[in-house]
């Protein structure tokens, strides 16, 4: 089973089109790498993927496991089994870290069933432990008066209660220094399986080093331009973007 892109064309809505034409397939049990330079469509893909609404499709396709992914709500395509773990972690004042992951298990239960208080909040102070961070985060407000780290942190701590069949990382490195940054990699490599599969978007090599991609693309211009190795990371680390431009 995979997710299936095919000729996906998208736009801000009512604005400029930025996707053009992208064909990608992630078949499960691999990581996927997307590079490129700013502006080139990386994170309007991983909205349009989401169903963010200030992004609209204007062609092409996706299927996830073979269900058509645009028909379906913001929350179906999470309850499919997608995640993306935003650039920028939103605040959700008023809401603790532990009232927020139990809503959200809570809402992908059969209906009747009951979460089990205990076995939860074992499970989240498990993973919080992985990943470092202290337990008293559980009683605080989602992100709010968090570091960039901490947030980025809670965003794969979200991603382990969750347990997703496809997590779309946009940019998780962003704002990390070099101890969050192996934690944070420590915890997606924690999770690599042949039933779950990654896209990870990012511009640098070092997150890279920690999170060896079996695929990885470059994006330019809204489209997928060249596709290799992880030894294309090496090439974009010398020469910058540089090589592509240079191909038009």
């Amino acid at each position: 089973m995979s997710l299936i892109i095919k000729d996906l064309h998208a736009r801000v809505k009512d604005g400029a089109t930025i996707l053009n034409g992208i064909n990608l397939e992630i078949p499960k049990g691999e990581v996927h790498a997307i590079m490129g330079p700013n502006g080139s469509g990386k994170s309007t893909l991983s909205k349009v993927l989401c169903g963010h609404p200030d992004y609209e499709v204007i062609s092409g396709s996706a299927e996830l496991d073979g269900q058509d992914l645009f028909a379906m709500s913001v929350d179906e395509r999470s309850r499919a089994g997608l995640f993306l773990a935003f650039q920028y972690p939103v605040e959700v004042p008023g809401v603790t870290n532990a009232n927020f992951m139990r809503a959200a298990l809570q809402a992908r239960m059969p209906k009747g069933e009951e979460l089990d208080a205990v076995s939860f909040y074992k499970e989240m102070r498990s993973k919080m432990k992985s990943l470092d961070m202290d337990p008293r985060f559980t009683a605080r407000a989602v992100n709010e008066g968090f570091s960039g780290g901490e947030k980025k942190r809670n965003d794969i701590l979200q991603m382990m209660m969750l347990n997703p069949s496809y997590a779309i990382l946009d940019e998780t490195d962003s704002g990390l220094d070099v101890d969050a940054l192996k934690i944070v990699s420590e915890g997606v490599n924690a999770m690599r399986a042949p039933f779950r599969s990654f896209v990870i978007i990012t511009h640098y090599k070092r997150l890279l080093d920690y999170i060896k991609p079996d695929v990885v693309h470059v994006l330019y211009k809204g489209k997928i331009v060249r596709t290799a190795g992880y030894e294309l990371v090496a090439q974009i680390e010398q020469q910058g973007f540089d090589f592509i431009k240079s191909e038009e």
